[in-house]
């Protein structure tokens, strides 16, 4: 049975008395993907991967159970992973297994990329192939695992609150148990891509951590530049097998002579793209330890997509805010953030310092309408079982209804701590509006003053972020912060109420003469 008439006939009866197919959103290496209604949860939208390969194949089946138990398994541990919930075979025999449906967009649909947002996705890349090479437990003990597909066709990035963009790692399908004999044994031979694929992968020789570090080298060039380390004449296996082993890659400077990138990124994808695995990366830690350094020394080297007009007398502060203000217009909406009603935090890096700020995109009949609303913010933060801080701004007016900006900060995250420490170093913050409809411009700056209180909480959460161990919870973590945001909304109305009181009583008396 074909596709077409599989999902055909399946749109008139449940999978598993459960799952209803409404159509197929790819085809992978091993199976079909499908979107479903997760009919026992409310209609839940799913994606159901469906082996197409003959079964006739032991191993065929069992690899796609084991692709299933991965998934499961590795998406328990990171949130980088994109997760299983559940297994199963057809009533035509098919074996199938029940995915998280994710609505967003191939990083390969999203090259070239901006250098910070370069870093904000490569390392959260990093954090969930780190988990794979961690392993997972089979048959009672810890097995590391190789992905061996590694490219942005497998990487999906997708909108998040928290993060702005989130990473998921797709296809594990022929993803590799290391030290397990069982598995390894049935793996030989080459499976991968090979604009990707490491020297040693491609002899189809025995494959450890090291070759996903070569993969991803070919990727992060491939991210900044929007072009591969080299062009062989054809994309046949010969040309290929002799790029891999025998040429030197491109340098990114002869690929993109207008980029600028720190030195140390250079040299760390050039390092992951060595011939010999013992010549790369040892580790995905150590990539990760290079770009949080290059992060934290970036203030003032990164490009960003402002370039306000602000002279070199002006110093942090009030007079910088104030130099924001008068530059509204130099101000550019991201490309990468999505044009609807959002907020998210940003760090603008000027020659002077670095200031954080929120991004607001409403349509210009509300920014009209809030221009003369009083600016509240708070902060409130936990530390288990992830560290993450809630970063709350009111825009208030009596005769409107409360506007409420939450952002919600990884301060697992060195760059969200530098967020937070130029809070803390300016006292106060930008809120720089944006009007929903085209061309999209920038038409206000606000300004919100951090209470002397809140700052010293800022301070001793971000010392508090730094010493504590490596945590991968941030849903729960941000769920204990969203009871905590509804009573804090109501705190802080009965505050604003409670001040107006004695500013009305104040006034009164004045009037009355004292």
């Amino acid at each position: 049975m074909n596709s077409s008439a599989f999902a055909s006939k399946k749109n008139t009866e449940l999978i598993a008395n459960r799952y209803q197919l409404k159509k197929m959103i790819g085809i992978g290496g091993m199976g079909e993907v499908f979107l479903a209604n997760d009919m026992l949860l409310g209609g839940t939208p799913v994606a159901i991967k469906f082996l197409t390969q003959t079964l006739s194949d032991p191993k065929i089946h069992k690899d796609f159970a084991r692709e299933a138990l991965m998934s499961a398994a590795l998406s328990q541990k990171s949130l980088h992973i994109v997760r299983a919930y559940d297994y199963g075979v057809s009533d035509q025999g098919k074996p199938f297994y029940v995915m998280e449906y994710l609505n967003g967009q191939s990083l390969k649909d999203l090259i070239p990329l901006t250098l910070p947002n370069f870093i904000n996705l490569t390392r959260q890349i990093c954090l969930g192939l780190q988990c794979a090479h961690q392993g997972i437990q089979v048959d009672g003990r810890i097995c590391p695992l190789v992905h061996r597909d590694i490219k942005p066709a497998n990487i999906l990035v997708i909108p998040d609150p928290i993060l702005g963009q989130l990473v998921k790692i797709l296809d594990f399908g022929i993803a590799k148990f290391l030290n397990y004999a069982a598995t390894v044994s049935t793996n030989r031979g080459f499976n991968g891509t090979l604009p990707y694929s490491s020297p040693e992968q491609l002899e189809g020789e025995k494959l450890d951590s090291r070759s996903d570090i070569y993969s991803l080298g070919v990727m992060m060039f491939e991210m900044l530049t929007g072009a591969k380390p080299w062009q062989p004449e054809t994309d046949l296996f010969g040309a290929w097998y002799k790029a891999h082993h025998f040429e030197a890659p491109r340098t990114i400077t002869k690929v993109k002579p207008q980029l600028k990138i720190p030195p140390q990124i250079n040299d760390l994808i050039m390092a992951c793209l060595a011939k010999k695995p013992s010549d790369r990366p040892q580790s995905v830690g150590e990539i990760l330890h290079v770009l949080d350094s290059t992060e934290q020394s970036r203030c003032a080297d990164l490009p960003t997509t402002l370039t306000p007009k602000i002279t070199p007398t002006v110093t942090i502060g009030s007079q910088l805010q104030l130099a924001l203000k008068k530059n509204y217009q130099q101000f550019i909406w991201p490309q990468d953030k999505p044009k609807q009603e959002i907020v998210f935090p940003h760090l603008i890096n000027t020659p002077q310092a670095s200031i954080a700020s929120l991004w607001l995109m409403l349509p210009s009949t509300e920014i009209q309408k809030r221009l003369h609303s009083q600016l509240h913010n708070r902060f409130i933060f936990v530390s288990s079982p992830h560290p993450m801080l809630l970063w709350v701004t009111l825009l208030h007016n009596q005769e409107l209804e409360p506007k409420w900006l939450p952002c919600y900060l990884d301060m697992q995250s060195s760059h969200n701590r530098q967020l937070v420490t130029s809070l803390i170093n300016n006292e106060s913050y930008p809120l720089i509006c944006f009007v929903l409809e085209p061309p999209h411009s920038c038409t206000q700056v606000l300004s919100s003053e951090i209470d002397p209180s809140q700052i010293q909480k800022l301070k001793l959460w971000v010392e508090q972020s730094q010493k504590l161990p490596p945590a991968n919870q941030l849903q729960l973590s941000k769920n204990l912060l969203k009871q905590q945001y509804k009573q804090l909304q109501s705190q802080i109305l009965k505050e604003i109420a409670s001040m107006s009181q004695i500013v009305a009583s104040a006034n009164l008396k004045h009037q009355q003469g004292g």
